[in-house]
């Protein structure tokens, strides 16, 4: 009888895990285990939970062994919030807004109805943005330091299309990219999507290791970096200039890309030039207002080397067909009128008083945050698996993400991600204290 096929081994333990045959938290037979069962080599053995790992079905531990991971935490995929217990809070997700927002809103729709072409919404719009709407952008982002043409500047349904079109554009299938070991976790989506290999630098308390940088691209054909140099996610750092002028040194040496992610960098009041002054003719910036005005809008923005303008705006016609009408009027009306500005002036404020109580409420754990923004890193002790906590915080009513949605390399972190945004401001310290109670009663 011939030994079961490596695809058919991991095909029966996938459908085995999802169908909940085998439990979550599962303990699963050791490599070698498995190979004398199935009677398969150790390195097809070793093979087989590799895969599992990268489905995100199981999580190896050293010197413990490998579990059917426990998926009630926001993971990196599609989160699930519907709980067996009344909901307490979400930490998985960032979604503010501010009292009043809705009122905006209303504000703002009946302005457009009054406008005098409301027609003109309705029809469509080019791919990337009429003109006008981008030198509004582009007349925005004269405050983040960047100055750019119009003609510069695409417009899009958020940030993470912007980088999805970006990336669909400017790589090929099997490029490498280049990506903080602990980064945002929808770029791991967009690279597996697009078949890109990502290549993780190793991060400091201060940055990524730009010497490890160094010698990637020494090493290997990096095509792009992805960084996020001003309040970093997860880890809030902020890159000062002598980092920025090292990286951007690196990536010009190399002849490689940089797509700069400003997602949150107006949290940060003063902040250093961004990496696209610095490097204009390789940098493409984008950003959006998700997290300084509301998640539901959708809405972003790509500025690019002239040269890239085409070959993007291509994808993003093949993605959209044009810019959306009523939200870029939305948008661009709160642009010009200071409602965006003045939303990010009390986020900054709603984020730092934030941190001031989770820094209270976790005095004396291991937290890594900026001291304005809405993320905390929390380092668990080396024996709590995340996605188990993550578990028993559910059964409490409490959603968090685990570490390892942001891991873009082997090494899964033991720590958790929360989201600090979304909870009212006068019940995030009963939360907190919550969580860390139920973390500490966990049994080693």
């Amino acid at each position: 009888m011939r030994p079961p096929s490596y695809k058919a081994v991991v095909d029966e333990f996938a459908t085995a895990i999802r169908s909940g045959a085998i439990p979550a938290g599962e303990r699963l037979p050791t490599h070698r285990a498995l190979a004398r069962e199935r009677r398969i080599a150790l390195a097809t053995a070793t093979r087989v939970y590799a895969e599992l790992a990268a489905m995100g079905l199981v999580v190896g531990e050293p010197g413990r062994g490998t579990f059917v991971r426990v998926r009630s935490g926001y993971d990196g995929l599609e989160p699930s919030r519907a709980l067996a217990v009344p909901r307490v809070a979400d930490l998985s997700f960032n979604q503010p807004l501010a009292p009043g927002q809705g009122n905006l809103l209303r504000q703002a729709l009946r302005t457009l109805a009054a406008t005098g072409d409301v027609e003109a919404l309705l029809r469509q719009h080019p791919p990337g943005g009429r003109r006008h709407d981008r030198a509004i952008v582009a007349t925005y982002l004269l405050d983040r330091g960047i100055d750019t043409a119009p003609r510069d500047v695409l417009l899009t349904g958020g940030t993470q299309q912007a980088l999805d079109c970006v990336l669909r554009a400017l790589t090929r299938p099997g490029d490498v990219l280049a990506v903080d070991a602990l980064s945002y976790p929808g770029i791991k989506l967009i690279a597996s999507a697009h078949g890109l290999e990502l290549a993780p630098i190793p991060v400091t308390a201060t940055g990524p290791d730009l010497d490890a940088f160094d010698r990637l691209c020494r090493a290997r054909p990096v095509r792009a970096l992805y960084a996020i140099p001003t309040v970093h996610n997860p880890l809030g750092w902020v890159l000062d200039r002598e980092q920025r002028d090292r990286l951007v040194a690196v990536a010009r040496a190399r002849d490689c890309l940089i797509i700069e992610d400003g997602t949150y960098a107006f949290l940060e009041a003063s902040p250093p030039v961004p990496l696209r002054p610095l490097a204009p003719e390789r940098t493409c910036y984008v950003a959006g207002l998700s997290k300084n005005v509301a998640s539901g809008l959708r809405f972003g923005f790509a500025v690019l080397p002239g040269r890239h303008v085409e070959s993007v705006t291509r994808i993003l016609r093949t993605a959209a067909w044009g810019a959306p009408g009523v939200v870029t009027a939305l948008a661009t009306g709160w642009l010009c009128d200071g409602t965006v500005t003045r939303l990010e002036q009390d986020r900054r404020k709603d984020a730092a008083a934030r941190q001031d109580i989770a820094r209270a409420a976790l005095a004396g754990l291991d937290v890594t945050a900026h001291p304005a923004s809405y993320t905390v890193w929390l380092g668990l002790e080396p024996h709590q698996r995340p996605d188990r906590v993550a578990d028993v915080l559910a059964a409490e009513g409490i959603l968090v993400s685990t570490g390892d949605a942001f891991a873009t390399g082997p090494l899964r972190p033991t720590a958790l991600r929360l989201a600090l945004a979304t909870p009212a401001l006068d019940e995030l310290g009963p939360v907190l204290h919550h969580l860390r109670d139920t973390i500490e009663a966990i049994p080693p």
